[in-house]
Order: C-alpha cells, then structure tokens, then sequence
C-alpha cells in the first residue's frame, strides 16, 4: 500500500448511491502521530514560523518504520523537514540491503535518506555498547552536516521497561532506573509513551514493509533476555509490568534530575582538583556525596566505566570515617583518626583520605 491513510467507501442504505468518505486512519497510526506532533510541540523554543529540521534514525524495525511513516506525513504537511538516516553496522551479512530498502521506502514517501556505514568494534562493554556509541556518533554527524535541529528515534515504552529491567538487574542506581528521557541533548524519543505493539499495529494497518532483526532473536544478548522475561512477567503476574516500569523511569528521573542539579552545586567547586579539603564534603548528604564524588573520580581522570558504585561507597566510607577528625588532624601523624587512608585506582592512582585532605594523586607504587 502507498504510504498515506486507509479509506473505506459506505452508503446510506441499500439502493443510496455509495458515496467516497474521507480516508479513515487506524487507531495505532493516529497514535503515533499524535504522540510525534505532541513531543515537537513540547522542545520548540517558542512559537516560530520556521520548520524543525530532523533526521529520523531508521532501522527498518516496525517501531523506526512507523516513526518514519508518520513523520513523514508531518514532512509531506510541511510540520517537519524531515531527512531519514538509516545506520550500516556492518554487522550483519544482509544489513547493506536492508539500508538500501529503507532508503527506497523513505524516498518514495517523499522524505530524502542516506545510509551511514559504520565499524564497530566490540570494547569492554561489549557489542552491543560500541554498536550503540557508534550509531548515535554517526546519527550526531549527519545532524551537524545537515543542520538538523533534532535526531528523532524510535524508541517505545517498552524499551523503556527493558531498559529499566536491566538496571534492576546489575543493581543499579537512580539514574540508571530512570531509563530513557524523552530529549536527551539532540536526541528525542517521541514514542517512549506507546507501547511496541502500537508501532507493531500501525505497520500492518498502512501496509508497511519491516524487517525484522535476528540479533532480536538472540538470547546471547541480554536485552533479548530482559524482553523474554518482561513478557512471561506479564503472563504469570496478571500485571500491566511493561507500564509499571516505564512509569518508575518517570519518577526516577525526576528524582535523580533534583538530586543531580543539587550535587552540580558542589562538584563544579571541585571538579579538576587534585586537592580538596575534606570539610567541603563532610556535611553532605549521602545522596549527593555519592554523585560529587562520581563526577569527581571522572574529572581527575579515572574511566567512567571503572567508576561503579561499589568504588564510590568505598570512598565515601572514607570520607565519613573523617567526620569530626578533620579538624587538628594534621597533628596527628599517620595513626589514629587522622591516619591517610588510601583508595587504588586505574592507572597506577590513588585516592588519599586523611589529614583534612582528599587528594588525587600517583600510587606510592608508581612513584
């Protein structure tokens, strides 16, 4: 079927003329529609006569085909400048041909589109983490070279649930268990509020073609696990969990987004610094000392990805310990309270507690 609306023909009884009706729209497709306009009209700046300029990541998945369907029927209405960008992993054997079609189906629904071919390399995180870090490198690219005001992608509500799940699973902290937000930088996510199967249903009802990704087969990958899981969840506890989750991402991250504008105050006194005195952070509370701290093992050098939560408690506990010796401990020398506790890190560093001090600095070992 040609990209557009379904219509019906009705008459007003058996030997009336049968008169045209206007097309009708499916229920998922108007949806998703609605949900696009409603998320546009949320990041516009203020009311301007000027079209937002967007590259809408596609896969040719069912949730990027029906994001790209209706944006552009918003492009065809002059609501959007929409350019669809589809990224090349090179993962897989069939991926070249599968860009190209996404790129055909694109054009013939008037909306120009490129593939971006990438190399990905599997880091310590793993595939599917240097698969992502790339996609959104190249999908940032092309929003530069274009002039793009927004990257659009597909991500739904259901995503939002595994994502959630996930985090559940590694124990994660606040942030983590606030899942996706709807714009994050350049990024926005339209769709988190429906559920995959709407975009599911809205290919089915315009009769767009969608192909269906093996690595979403893969047990291998977690992801592939947690939505398993999530669906046999929802079976056997009778409960809606794929919204529940999604709903916890949403007061997560108005939790977490207050929590961190809180600890943004006092990090950005000692982000860089080598030498911080200890009584700038005794009177924190745990949840903020616990992100001052994060951001500041990042700032002086430490891997983000060697920065987990088991590491910023050991050194909090450190800091704590300092409560009330801060004070005179220089006198003390290297025993009793004022005595300089050490923390090794990546790279032959150390944090050092004591003394008033927390100091980042070379390894006794190293030196």
């Amino acid at each position: 079927m040609a990209e557009g609306d379904t219509g019906t023909e009705s008459g007003t009884g058996s030997g009336s003329r049968r008169q045209p009706q206007r097309p009708s729209l499916d229920p998922a497709s108007a949806a998703i529609r609605t949900a696009l306009r409603q998320q546009m009209a949320s990041i516009a700046a203020a009311p301007s006569s000027e079209t937002s300029r967007v590259i809408v990541a596609v896969s040719g998945g069912a949730d990027s085909m029906a994001l790209l369907h209706a944006c552009a029927f918003l492009h065809r209405r002059g609501e959007v400048d929409a350019r669809a960008v589809t990224v090349d992993h090179g993962l897989q054997e069939a991926s070249p041909q599968v860009a190209a079609r996404v790129v055909s189906i694109a054009e013939s629904w008037g909306v120009p589109a490129e593939v971006a071919a990438i190399t990905v390399s599997a880091g310590d995180e793993g595939i599917e983490a240097a698969a992502r870090d790339a996609r959104y490198a190249a999908l940032e690219s092309a929003r530069i070279v274009h002039g793009a005001d927004w990257i659009l992608t597909a991500h739904t509500q259901s995503d939002q649930a595994e994502t959630v799940l996930l985090g559940l699973m590694r124990g994660s902290g606040t942030r983590s268990l606030a899942g996706m937000s709807p714009v994050t930088g350049r990024v926005v996510r339209p769709l988190l509020g429906l559920e995959r199967a709407m975009t599911a249903a809205s290919c089915r009802a315009q009769g767009v073609e969608v192909w269906h990704d093996p690595m979403n087969a893969n047990g291998a990958f977690a992801r592939v696990r947690a939505r398993r899981l999530l669906a046999t969840l929802e079976t056997d506890l009778g409960q809606p969990i794929t919204a529940n989750l999604a709903r916890t991402a949403d007061l997560c991250r108005a939790d977490a987004d207050f929590l961190e504008r809180s600890a943004e105050a006092v990090a950005v006194e000692v982000r860089g610094r080598t030498d911080i005195a200890l009584e700038s952070l005794l009177d924190l509370d745990d949840a903020i000392l616990s992100r001052v701290v994060r951001e500041w093992l990042v700032s002086v050098g430490v891997p983000a990805q060697n920065v987990g939560a088991a590491r910023v408690a050991e050194l909090c506990a450190l800091i704590r310990a300092q409560a009330g010796s801060a004070g005179g401990a220089s006198d003390r020398g290297d025993s009793g309270r004022g005595a300089r506790e050490r923390l090794s890190l990546p790279g032959d560093t150390e944090a050092v507690v004591g003394r008033g001090r927390l100091l980042f600095q070379l390894a006794a070992k190293a030196r």
